[in-house]
């Protein structure tokens, strides 16, 4: 075999026959100071740094998924449209984690509409608004001024959703981002639904359809509007529960509902 034909081999066979010698270590032709290379390491020339990461590709922005859903919300020209569009809208983080759209029950187009804050687990669980114990003491309340989801007339109907359509994760209130991301599938639902009188029901609706900051307490009992339609805020079912002493408050806003109807009250 010859060198030059075999390069490699060749310097494999020197290197081997010098271990076989008893060298150890390899000497260059010239001396090398190994402090100054040690030196040179530790502050590397600018030529030799590494080169900057490509950016990655654009990502939609926070403004452009908040323009995209109000844009697939205003597209709806009907109710069950915006059922399906909800349904198909990738864009909460709710989403994910729910095992269920929690829309709507009741008859849509019936004169109240009342809007609860988000589902729990009871509703998530059967994808319908207001059937936990919460719900249940709604469908009393309502019924004492003659008003039931199941009606069929639209005179006593009732017609029921939340602010949110996904359960908030352990039943936690919900985010601002979350709230403001479904704002705009809200507000067509209710242009869509044309109630009479919105109801809305505990402090997260109070405050996104009256677009205020002031705590349900100081809110309840006083007629407001939003986009020309009467709304009463009240106290959510579920205080109630854990408070008593606020029943009657709610009652006198359950009458002001009833009278409002029946074509007197103002705003």
């Amino acid at each position: 075999m010859k060198a030059e034909e075999y390069p490699f081999e060749a310097a494999l066979a020197a290197l081997a026959w010098q271990v076989e010698l008893g060298a150890d270590e390899a000497v260059g032709e010239m001396p090398i100071d190994r402090f100054a290379v040690a030196e040179r390491a530790a502050q590397p020339d600018a030529r030799q740094r590494a080169p900057v990461p490509a950016a990655p590709a654009a990502i939609p922005g926070r403004e452009a998924v908040l323009r995209g859903a109000a844009e697939i919300a205003e597209a709806c020209t009907d109710i069950e449209e915006l059922r399906e569009a909800l349904a198909g809208f990738e864009g909460s983080r709710l989403k994910k984690g729910a095992r269920n759209l929690v829309f709507a029950d009741g008859m849509a187009g019936a004169r109240v509409m009342v809007v609860g804050e988000a589902p729990g687990r009871e509703e998530d669980a059967v994808g319908r608004p207001f059937v936990g114990r919460s719900g249940q003491l709604l469908d009393r309340m309502f019924a004492a001024i003659g008003l039931a989801r199941t009606a069929r007339s639209r005179d006593a109907a009732l017609y029921i959703t939340n602010v949110l359509p996904w359960r908030p994760p352990t039943n936690r209130d919900p985010a601002a981002d979350e709230v403001e991301l479904l704002k705009p599938f809200l507000f067509r639902h209710i242009e869509l639904a044309r109630p009479e009188i919105l109801v809305a029901a505990g402090a997260t609706a109070a405050r996104v359809i009256l677009e205020r900051t002031e705590g349900i307490m100081r809110l309840r009992g006083r007629w407001a509007e939003w986009r020309g339609i009467p709304v009463m805020p009240m106290v959510h079912p579920a205080s109630l529960l854990r408070d008593s002493s606020r029943k009657r408050g709610a009652w006198a806003d359950l009458l002001a509902v009833r009278e409002r109807l029946d074509g007197g009250g103002s705003q």
